[in-house]
């Protein structure tokens, strides 16, 4: 008898040991997983009569295509509005996007992965001003960039983490409004660690 349970004990041991490994071995990323992150936040704030009004949502969805290579896409929507009583100015903005990303480690709790990413957003301002006018009431910005990014993913769970980035080098050209407007390029390059942006990432 003393000989069966310290068997069971055995096996159920081992049990145990081999579902904690699976377990672990589970947070992470492998090849076919398929993650979702981005942002969604709602503004407000109002002092005597100006008010200021913000919305934003942009989804990001990747797959990855091989143990350590993720690609995806995103989109975006935001608008402000500004109001001083008399006189309102209106932003509403589209955004489209893909990325790539290489993971150093996806398979493991704690990883790093640098980011190359592409966007092109087009921008409508509006001007409706009772005490004046504008020469353009209204007009619409398209700006293109391209930037380079290192973050980490730490998984809290099997299908959450937290994720954190910080851009490294960027670049971005802006029509402002065309109709032989001049053009504005411009160019970062070094990581502001003030600037972290922070997340949560989930994992299908």
């Amino acid at each position: 008898m003393k000989k069966i349970i310290l068997t069971v004990a055995a096996v159920f041991a081992f049990g145990f040991a081999n579902a904690q490994d699976k377990k672990e071995s589970s947070e992470g990323f492998s090849n076919g997983d398929v993650f979702v992150t981005g942002a969604v936040s709602f503004g407000s704030s109002k002092t005597g009569d100006f008010k200021a009004n913000s919305f934003e949502i942009a989804p990001k969805v990747g797959i990855f295509v091989t143990e350590n290579i993720a690609v995806g896409a995103s989109l975006g929507f935001n608008s402000l509005k500004l109001d001083n009583g008399t006189d309102d100015v209106t932003n509403n903005g589209i955004g489209f996007g893909a990325f790539g990303r290489y993971y150093f480690t996806p398979a493991s709790k704690f990883s790093l992965f640098a980011e190359l990413g592409v966007d092109y957003t087009t921008t409508d301002e509006e001007f409706d001003l009772e005490n004046g006018t504008v020469n353009t009431p209204s007009f619409e910005t398209k700006e293109f960039g391209l930037g380079l990014g290192l973050g980490l993913n730490y998984f809290v769970s099997s299908n959450f983490s937290i994720e954190a980035g910080v851009a490294v080098l960027g670049y971005t050209s802006n029509d402002n409004g065309g109709n032989g407007a001049e053009k504005t390029n411009s160019f970062a390059l070094g990581g502001d660690f003030r600037a972290i942006s922070l997340g949560v990432n989930y994992k299908f």
